[in-house]
């Protein structure tokens, strides 16, 4: 209603007007004229130079309506991006498929297609971010008795157990009643060590006779073992915060029909393009315009996306579409599904409750993301959200375009090699002139990318999803193609966690269809050169078979080479950016390092306790910062004291090194209680991870396409000189 109240607003002086919209006849009737006039403007036919026109008035109109930092400015740069792309995509279909060669019509119908599905996820796309809903916690009854009783799920088949004691000791930290709050390890691997753990620390412990459906078959187990109102899952590697619980069910408390609620996965490793690409904290990774916006506007929709941990579940609703769907690899998504076609509704809390590891290598990454792309291709095959009941509109969009998002491989494989049909072949891919092409994909491209940056910016740096989409076009274009011809093939695959890297090197396995990407862009470059020449020079048909680089018009001709090289030249910086990726580096630390101030107390040898704050701190130590004038030389042992209510825990330390002011502080063998504290005092903290979003720079395009041009010269280095090369060596399965 927002649209509306300010366009009656607007219309106040016209008391009969406004008295006309808003009734649902003048409503309608105004719908039918803006659907009337922009049909108009997209189907207008517009010579060069009218069309050159149109394009900077709509380019000067989206740079001032994005100056305006209010919601209807957004909507009006979102209405243009769709206008100017729709024309564009009119203009395609109508006017530039005239072919007139078989090689033309082959090279140019599979450009189309690939422009008509980035077109529609575009579309889907705006429907999903254009207004994040924004949800905020809902208190709880001050009565305790009130509150449900919850069982915590810890699934593991293959982490070590280090892993699982952070995410064990966090979770039996939740702030809820004790005798409301079971926490279990569900433990596919068995392992007597962990056994022995889960009775040392009180915490249950549950295994079946066999793997069946993997981590779905896994939860369904301990569903039928314990008798929870609510279930909050956590991978092994996540770790809850305190305040998990008491800022998320308030809401199920409010709205009876609510049976999932989902949280951020945040990750307080790096993932493998942050880590090689040393994009930590300055460029938003791959995953949190996901978490960050996605899923926001998702709950607008009430199509909030089950993601497989972080995530509180009501038992009377998963229990009565099955438990968690074990049909498909993403037995998570496939399960909100469920929920939402019975009729519940689903939620999103926007605030990071829990944190957990990345993946440390880009082929485990990769292998994910494949795992992902065949699940939701699975999903779209066999439970399709736009057929079935009990669906909304918005929902089965919402769905629908979650699924068509990892259908994007062969569409991206085609626009990084298009160009290359001309410079090659001479196949004109699009029958029209260079300049009229430039007039009309410009405005379509340069609109989607201003509102992208203005909607996605504080969680997508533009121009790095071409960088991603890059990296897994390639691995993800099979998976999902044979899971919609045989959607029950594959199988579920534990993401490997808590390796390390040993030594740089460039993962040439991986790398591999980049590689061969780079060096035809290279070759296209090359041969796009030699038509240049041959068109300035007047050499005309260089005699190579298969190519005729005569045209009626030669002065036509070079600006289509200039074009195509443009063109090649921006995959070869996108190339090049996706090959740096897999320069992996070194990873030896055995516990990662979060950056965060808290308050403690030490005292050395001869000293009182003295006051100072940590810089950062990690299971194993942490980096403290002494006041001034106070200094200890390595292997000094400190007694320290993190600043925690009335008692604070007490735990021994050794200077492992010191840099200046700053000290890194190694623990001493800790009891199973100090390390529980320890967990409590710092992972666990409910402020550990809020406001960690705000840390990224924000979204300057310009900025953002240097940076990307700059990782494409370094992969280029890497690939075509040799820098930083070597195989593959094994990644250990030491804990991290």
């Amino acid at each position: 209603m927002t649209w509306r109240n300010a366009l009656a607003g607007a219309l106040a002086p016209a008391g009969g007007l406004t008295r006309l919209l808003s009734r649902p006849l003048g409503q309608n009737l105004l719908t039918l004229v803006a659907l009337g006039l922009m049909i108009i403007v997209i189907a207008a036919p517009l010579d060069l130079e009218q069309q050159m026109l149109f394009t900077a008035a709509c380019m000067a109109a989206a740079l001032l309506l994005r100056r305006r930092a209010n919601r209807l400015a957004m909507l009006a740069m979102i209405t243009l991006s769709v206008i100017a792309s729709l024309r564009y995509m009119y203009w395609r279909l109508t006017s530039s498929l005239g072919f007139e060669k078989p090689f033309d019509m082959l090279f140019g119908y599979g450009l189309v297609l690939a422009e008509l599905y980035a077109l529609l996820v575009l579309l889907l796309g705006y429907l999903q971010t254009a207004w994040p809903l924004q949800r905020k916690p809902y208190p709880l009854p001050r009565d305790t008795a009130l509150w449900p009783t919850v069982d915590v799920y810890i699934p593991t088949y293959n982490e070590p157990l280090e892993i699982i004691k952070l995410t064990a000791f966090a979770a039996q930290a939740i702030d809820w009643p004790k005798d409301k709050l079971n926490v279990y390890v569900l433990d596919d691997g068995r392992r007597e060590e962990f056994r022995d753990f889960c009775a040392e620390a009180g915490i249950g412990y549950i295994i079946r006779p066999d793997n069946f459906h993997a981590k779905a078959g896994n939860l369904n187990h301990a569903l039928k073992l314990t008798h929870g109102d609510y279930i909050a899952i956590f991978d092994a590697d996540h770790v809850p915060t305190r305040s998990f619980l008491q800022v998320g069910m308030g809401w199920f408390l409010r709205d009876p029909k609510l049976a999932m609620l989902q949280t951020p996965h945040f990750f307080f490793s790096p993932d493998p393009f942050e880590k090689n690409l040393d994009t930590f904290r300055a460029v938003p990774n791959e995953g949190e315009l996901f978490y960050g916006l996605v899923q926001d506007g998702n709950d607008l929709w009430n199509a909030t996306f089950f993601c497989g941990s972080c995530a509180i579940i009501k038992r009377g609703p998963l229990e009565e579409v099955g438990g968690i769907a074990v049909e498909t690899v993403t037995e998570d998504a496939h399960t909100a599904l469920k929920l939402n076609r019975l009729g519940y509704n689903t939620a999103y809390l926007a605030l990071p409750q829990a944190a957990g590891l990345a993946t440390e290598s880009l082929s485990a990454h990769v292998g994910q993301r494949i795992r992902w792309a065949r699940g939701m291709a699975q999903i779209f095959r066999t439970d399709c959200p736009l057929l079935g009941p009990g669906l909304t509109l918005a929902q089965r969009l919402c769905y629908s375009n979650a699924m068509l998002h990892f259908f994007y491989g062969i569409p991206r494989l085609i626009f990084l090699t298009a160009p290359l049909a001309y410079l090659f072949f001479g196949a004109h891919v699009i029958q029209e002139s260079a300049l009229m092409i430039a007039a009309m994909a410009l405005p379509h491209l340069s609109h989607a990318n201003q509102v992208n940056s203005r909607v996605q910016g504080q969680f997508r740096h533009s121009f790095w999803a071409e960088v991603y989409e890059a990296v897994l076009a390639w691995y993800i274009f099979r998976p999902t193609l044979y899971a919609v011809i045989n959607p029950k093939a594959g199988k579920f695959n534990v993401t490997a966690k808590g390796g390390y890297i040993e030594r740089d090197y460039f993962d040439w396995g991986i790398a591999r269809p980049y590689v061969v990407l780079l060096s035809v862009n290279m070759a296209g470059m090359v041969v796009g050169l030699l038509r240049m020449a041959a068109l300035q020079f007047g050499w005309g048909d260089l005699g190579v078979p298969g190519m005729d680089y005569k045209l009626h018009d030669s002065n036509d001709q070079i600006e289509t080479v200039v074009l195509n090289m443009l063109w090649t030249v921006y995959n070869l910086m996108i190339l090049g950016a996706a090959a740096s990726a897999a320069s992996e580096t070194r990873q030896v630390r055995q516990s990662h390092r979060v950056q965060f101030g808290l308050p403690v107390r030490l005292q050395g040898p001869g000293t009182a306790p003295f006051h100072a704050e940590t810089e950062d701190f990690s299971e194993g130590g942490l980096k403290v910062r002494m006041p001034d004038g106070l200094a200890f030389e390595r292997d000094t042992p400190l007694t320290l004291w993190m600043e925690r209510g009335d008692e604070p825990p007490r735990f021994s330390a050794r200077v492992a090194f010191r840099n200046g002011r700053s000290h890194g502080l190694s623990f001493e063998d800790m009891s199973l209680e100090q390390q529980m504290d320890l967990v409590q005092c710092t992972f666990a903290r409910a402020d550990t991870w809020l406001g960690v979003q705000d840390r990224h720079h924000p979204d300057r395009p310009a900025y953002a396409l240097a940076e990307v041009c700059r990782l494409g010269l370094r992969g280029c280095a890497q690939v075509f000189l040799r820098r930083n090369g070597g195989a593959a060596p094994p990644a250990s399965s030491a804990s991290a």
